[in-house]
């Protein structure tokens, strides 16, 4: 699927929507990305193709770092939109947010995308030094799952709710009673 949408929340909802009408069920679907302040929010919804389109994560992380070389403000987040949709459009969302700073150089092994240049202080590492669990616990995906859990129960009345208004009319039948379709007529 193409995202080409605006923003976070535009993507997310893209593709929640055409999985929820392709499957006839809710879909859940996110996009995040990294924001960076002193670059205009940039790479933000590019993320993924910062540096072209068959880009790997060492070429977007090596983009980023000689974009900000002699910048002062290395001030960054992870954002994340998660977008719950039903078939008949109506969608739910969530974010979260992960603030963090630019490095000047790679550090660590673990973790994709831009987890070794981005610095997170409650650490003192990168997110490429933590492990997965570390960084979940605190990741902009990891909060915005957490707001979805805490209103777990009232997100399953909304989905409920809107299945129903969707659902169609039970078929009436009376047009066929006169036929007798269990025993075959010989001719």
């Amino acid at each position: 699927m193409i995202e080409d949408g605006e923003t976070f929340d535009d993507n997310a909802y893209k593709k929640a929507l055409h999985y929820s009408k392709v499957l006839g069920i809710p879909a859940l679907a996110d996009d995040s990305g990294l924001v960076v302040d002193a670059l205009g929010g940039a790479p933000g919804v590019y993320s993924a193709r910062y540096s072209g389109e068959k880009a790997t994560d060492w070429d977007n992380c090596e983009k980023l770092l000689k974009e900000m070389e002699g910048k002062e403000d290395r001030s960054a987040h992870f954002e994340c939109v998660l977008s719950l949709a039903t078939p008949g459009g109506p969608a739910l969302t969530w974010e979260g947010r992960c603030d963090g700073k630019i490095t000047t150089e790679r550090r660590g092994e673990s973790g994709f995308g831009y987890d070794p240049i981005f610095y997170f202080d409650d650490f003192g590492k990168t997110f490429a030094e933590v492990s997965m669990e570390e960084k979940s616990k605190v990741s902009h995906r990891g909060r915005a799952m957490q707001e979805l859990a805490g209103e777990f129960d009232n997100v399953m009345t909304w989905v409920r709710q809107r299945m129903e208004e969707i659902k169609p009319p039970k078929a009436d039948h009376t047009e066929f009673e006169h036929n007798d379709w269990s025993q075959e007529k010989m001719v």
